[in-house]
């Protein structure tokens, strides 16, 4: 007995060495194979897209005739006649003659770049973070006319976008399915022009404005290092702060834009959202 005893300990550990060796790698496989599936992590990609204007039906213009910042005046002439009766159109005006129809607002192509992290939870679900930048070129306009007759134009466009938005959705048979929120940042580039020439125009604002942005979308990993996406966004930004006014240049002082106040009158739109619908697609490379 005492003779074999020697024999039967290497035996019995490798025996157990091998089990521990099987065990650990199958561990480090299913690590492996975890840290492979895991969305922790950060990454960069590019976008591109559609954006497209919800519209604005019904959009007036507003005048503030005695300049006291409140704008619910009507602009009238000697006679007491609304010299804007013809109406509003909601787009840019062709000509001065309101029975021509208006150009409708813009849409358009959208392309840019995201940065953003991920946390790969529990239950697969995921949350995270996400900064993008997007260039499009969208325009916003609308009309007033007047009986001399003459056309008021108004145009917002916006080309350059800076968002910033957490998100958050879980894992269904390899797909991220996902909602987004946040806010944006808006280039609003706003202008006015008239077929008035008697009158000089003045505008006054920011060009800047800042808004929120929601949806959701679904992404896919390719590989090990990239995932594809598509997503909606609805956004909406906040421009109120333009303000035209029509000075005298070379008009008498009975001119309707003076017969109030004979510094002129003040003009903006009824419409002070700016708000749209956008698809992107986004290719991603993960770290």
């Amino acid at each position: 007995m005492v003779d074999h005893f020697p024999c039967k300990v290497p035996i019995m550990f490798t025996k157990h060495a091998l089990r521990l060796a099987v065990a650990s790698m199958a561990v480090t496989a299913a690590t492996a194979v975890a840290a492979e599936d895991s969305w922790t992590g950060p990454y960069i990609g590019i976008k591109a897209g559609y954006s497209a204007q919800r519209g604005d039906k019904g959009e007036i213009v507003l005048f503030d005739t005695n300049l006291d910042g409140n704008f619910n005046d009507t602009v009238r002439n000697v006679a007491g006649d609304n010299v804007f009766s013809p109406g509003f159109c909601s787009g840019a005006a062709p000509t001065p003659v309101p029975t021509d129809l208006c150009k409708r607002d813009s849409d358009n192509f959208e392309g840019g770049v995201q940065i953003g992290y991920d946390w790969h939870l529990k239950g697969d679900f995921v949350v995270g973070v996400v900064g993008a930048y997007t260039r499009t070129n969208m325009t916003d306009s609308v009309t007033a006319y007047t009986t001399t007759p003459a056309n008021y134009i108004f145009t917002r466009n916006l080309r350059n976008l800076y968002s910033a938005r957490a998100r958050g959705g879980k894992i269904v048979d390899t797909i991220l399915i996902y909602g987004t929120a946040g806010i944006n940042y808006g280039d609003i580039r706003n202008s006015f022009r008239s077929s008035n020439t008697a009158n000089e125009f003045i505008g006054r604002g920011d060009n800047g404005s800042i808004g929120f942005e929601l949806g959701g979308g679904l992404e896919r990993k390719i590989g090990k290092k990239a995932s594809i996406g598509l997503q909606y966004l609805y956004r909406e930004l906040t421009d109120d702060d333009f303000v035209v006014r029509a000075a005298p240049g070379t008009t008498g002082p009975t001119h309707p834009f003076r017969l109030v106040n004979p510094q002129g009158t003040d003009f903006k739109r009824s419409v002070s959202r700016f708000e749209s619908h956008a698809i992107e697609l986004a290719v991603n490379y993960r770290f």
